[in-house]
């Protein structure tokens, strides 16, 4: 038989914060939201045929999904203390100052875990391809990243927190 393993979701304090802040919004706000549409719907009378009602329960089903994978999400977290990230080599939580040889230009990210990944906030996954090759190098290392586009050259110029 196959057992289910559960996988740890990484988390800075700030990501933990974030989905516990989306959690209680979807339980409390969003709930009355969508139980108010529900009742609206329901007063229209004749539910085989009421594309509102139909509309309601399906946004009802999608924010009870919702805010399941959120209470998983929150139960497993592992959260990284940030005061002990390792300022020597590139960890989880580390911010990584680099040179795009390809760019060449300097770019800094957050390496953080997968469920906090936010590229247009500069926070990578330490799962994608740049996240990976950083882990565990320090500043001054040159890391040869496999991309999309063939292989990119990164210089790591900086680890801070």
């Amino acid at each position: 038989m196959e057992e289910n393993i559960k996988k740890e979701i990484i988390l800075t304090q700030e990501g933990y914060d974030k989905l516990e802040e989306e959690l209680e919004l979807l339980k409390t706000t969003k709930r009355k939201e969508v139980a108010e549409r529900l009742k609206v719907a329901i007063s229209f009378g004749d539910l085989s045929e009421n594309a509102e009602y139909d509309e309601a329960k399906k946004e009802q089903a999608a924010l009870e999904e919702r805010i399941m994978k959120l209470e998983n999400m929150v139960r497993i977290a592992v959260i990284i203390d940030e005061e002990n990230v390792d300022l020597d080599i590139v960890t989880i939580g580390s911010i990584v100052k680099i040179y795009d040889k390809d760019f060449d230009e300097d770019v800094e990210y957050t390496i953080v875990g997968s469920a906090e990944a936010d590229p247009y906030d500069f926070k990578i996954s330490n799962e994608s391809p740049v996240g990976k090759a950083l882990l565990g190098r320090q500043k001054g290392e040159e890391v040869n990243v496999t991309v999309p586009d063939g292989i990119t050259k990164l210089k790591i110029l900086d680890i801070t927190r």
